[in-house]
């Protein structure tokens, strides 16, 4: 899997950026994703994300992380159609782009008690679920997401 690094502010150090990347590499083989699957990540402050939240969620706060899904489809969107001879298959499946606070994830890291290590990777894992599709806006969604959640940090060994 192929995964764009942007550091909007320069506070996260390439060595971190390669332990993010391992991770989602371990989960994306844990999930079975095909080699040629693409996503970026992206660092940035709690002002930077706040004004995301609210722009596309109408939520006037920051947030820890934001997934934006490439493969959803939403009520607004229309479908795309290819002519008959389209092959896509020659194309890397892109999974879409996460926006991560690097500032959030250290007032998170405190307040939850582990390392700052420890939560950029869990807000990196969690928004790679999203970008394939799990959520938790039910009880039932939440369990299967949260339960392969933690399956996949506690196989690669970051617990808390």
């Amino acid at each position: 899997m192929e995964i764009a690094f942007i550091d909007e502010n320069e506070r996260v150090t390439a060595k971190k950026m390669q332990e993010i990347d391992d991770l989602l590499q371990y989960a994306a083989s844990h999930l079975d994703l095909p080699e040629d699957t693409e996503m970026s990540i992206t660092f940035m402050d709690n002002n930077e994300i706040q004004e995301i939240n609210r722009v596309y969620r109408n939520k006037d706060m920051p947030t820890d992380v934001i997934s934006f899904a490439l493969e959803e489809e939403g009520e607004d969107e229309l479908p795309i159609i290819f002519d008959e001879e389209f092959d896509d298959s020659q194309f890397p499946r892109n999974l879409g782009d996460l926006m991560i606070s690097v500032e959030r994830a250290n007032e998170q890291a405190e307040e939850y008690g582990h390392s700052v290590d420890r939560e950029l990777g869990f807000l990196a894992l969690h928004g790679f679920l999203h970008l394939n599709g799990y959520d938790h806006m039910t009880p039932e969604d939440e369990k299967v997401m949260f339960g392969l959640q933690k399956e996949i940090l506690d196989a690669y060994g970051l617990k808390r």
